[in-house]
């Protein structure tokens, strides 16, 4: 493989991405994401369809006048309808008027399609795919084929799907990429075809490849392609995609740049891509995955005792890269299974020096397993355990100091549910009394800390939970059980755990509440 060889990153984010089950984006949304793809360094931005409806012809009109570096916008279409002059069909005709240099047309490559769906012979969709290509082409566009079904054409009839994508590349189109469109190809399965097709195609045009994960093997599939010569590699950002999703780029960019030494984005670009896939997660209003590779708060979080001592040692022995190259880092858990080196080491983050040398590792060691006897469970609630650690240092973080908080809830005749929480709090020396409405007891208590803190300390506003979790701890006891809550949150570039424990859920909830609210004012303090 030439480890020279430059890879063409084409995102379809906002595009194929919005097909997962309720993603929605308003057009401020989708802008935002576009200038945080264009700033990771993707070479190509598939916007979608400019004409398909009135937001995405506002998005496209307002995209015109972003500066995208040198990410250049595709325009996404198909090829020309049945019996449709080429110069007259309207999907063809808006591709060509618009602004965007990259037009990228979906064709029909299998016979199941090609009968039932677009009710026309062979040669007949051979035409559609040239005539396409070529008048798009001759009106100045940079042309990308992608071939819908190729593989499941090329299982059913090899020469047609290989007629197909040379129809494309022969009328103009500089790309002509391998769609795995059902997700159902297994790699060992789709080496052979992509290598035929770069070999009969190769010197005439660029080849890519777009894959989903029904099968669970979209990112293998497209390194494989890329082994095979593929120049050019679809996918989204965190995977997005309709059904199992897409190929996540987010794991595709580093395997090609780190792993396979391939030329894809800077070094420095590389470094923004957590940031990147948790700021998309987090305008999309989806809960980054902690377990995603590389990306994932968990990708290099060590548990066990082994694993971590192996890492103090050296990194290499449980990391199969340095997080930092990706943007990420690593992080110790500590839980009932922690020893003296884990608890050592988180002190020795928090700047404890020699005291994390001293008895206070055995105290920290023998609270932190009590409090996770008791239902405590930080291994997902890192702000709860470095608030804790703190403490425990003798440096407390506290932004506000409660006073009392009352909730009252009235069930009304016509069904209606209100929920009023009135909060006092003491901040910088003012006592501050603040009422709220929710739709539930914790919205309207979180509401009313809200609203009287945020004028003090006005970065609360960038601070938001994305996921709230209950579970009874001894069910055997009914309406009188124990609760933990688990709150995650996030300020758009970071996210964080943090963990409430009490047989009273609004108890529980505030625990976790304010964990997460001053630590994340911590976070602003220390940026």
């Amino acid at each position: 493989m030439d480890a020279h060889r430059a890879i063409i990153l084409y995102d379809t984010t906002l595009r194929d991405g919005m097909q997962r089950e309720g993603m929605s984006l308003s057009v401020d949304e989708k802008l935002h994401i576009a200038r945080r793809l264009a700033s990771l360094g993707v070479h190509a931005l598939e916007g979608g369809f400019p004409g398909s409806n009135p937001k995405d012809v506002e998005f496209f009109r307002r995209l015109e006048n972003e500066p995208m570096g040198d990410t250049q916008v595709s325009a996404f279409g198909m090829t020309r309808a049945r019996g449709v002059q080429i110069d007259q069909d309207p999907v063809l005709r808006i591709l060509a008027d618009s602004w965007a240099p990259v037009a990228c047309i979906v064709g029909k490559t299998w016979d199941l399609h090609i009968e039932k769906v677009l009710k026309v012979g062979r040669q007949e969709n051979l035409r559609m795919i040239a005539e396409s290509a070529a008048f798009l082409r001759g009106q100045g566009k940079e042309v990308v084929y992608d071939a819908e079904h190729f593989f499941d054409a090329w299982a059913a009839h090899p020469e047609y799907a290989l007629q197909c994508v040379r129809a494309a590349a022969e009328a103009g189109a500089g790309t002509v990429v391998l769609c795995d469109t059902n997700g159902a190809t297994l790699p060992d399965a789709l080496a052979p075809i992509v290598r035929r097709v770069v070999e009969e195609l190769g010197d005439s045009c660029r080849v890519g490849i777009h894959t989903h994960n029904d099968a669970g093997c979209a990112v293998a599939n497209s390194l494989v392609a890329v082994a095979q010569g593929v120049t050019h590699v679809q996918g989204t950002i965190n995977g997005y995609g309709e059904r199992c999703g897409n190929a996540d780029l987010c794991a595709v960019i580093p395997a090609l740049k780190i792993k396979m030494g391939l030329d894809c984005v800077s070094e420095e670009n590389l470094g923004r891509l957590t940031d990147t896939a948790h700021y998309v997660a987090e305008v999309c209003n989806v809960s980054p995955d902690p377990h995603q590779p590389y990306v994932g708060r968990n990708a290099f979080a060590h548990k066990g005792g082994l694993h971590i001592a192996g890492v103090m040692a050296d990194p290499r022995t449980f990391e199969h890269i340095r997080p930092e190259q990706v943007g990420n880092t690593q992080h110790i858990l500590v839980s009932e299974l922690s020893g003296r080196g884990t608890v050592r080491r988180r002190l020795q983050e928090l700047g404890a020096g020699a005291e994390g040398e001293s008895g206070l590792v055995e105290s920290l060691l023998r609270r932190l397993k009590q409090k996770e006897h008791e239902g405590y469970h930080y291994e997902a609630a890192d702000a709860s355990l470095e608030l804790l650690l703190l403490s425990e240092l003798g440096r407390p973080v506290e932004f506000f100091r409660l006073e009392s908080f009352r909730i009252i809830v009235e069930k009304r005749a016509d069904g209606a549910v209100m929920t009023e929480a009135t909060i006092k709090v003491h901040v910088n020396g003012d006592r501050i009394i603040q009422t709220a409405e929710g739709n539930g007891p914790v919205n309207a208590l979180d509401r009313a800390l809200r609203q009287a803190v945020e004028k003090k300390f006005p970065h609360l506003a960038d601070i938001h939970l994305v996921n709230y979790k209950v579970r009874i701890l001894d069910e055997d006891r009914g309406t009188a059980a124990v609760t933990r809550v688990l709150i995650d949150s996030s300020d758009g570039r970071n996210s964080w755990g943090s963990v409430g424990v009490s047989d009273n859920v609004v108890e529980a909830s505030w625990q976790a509440l304010i964990d997460s609210i001053n630590f994340g004012l911590l976070r602003t303090q220390e940026d």
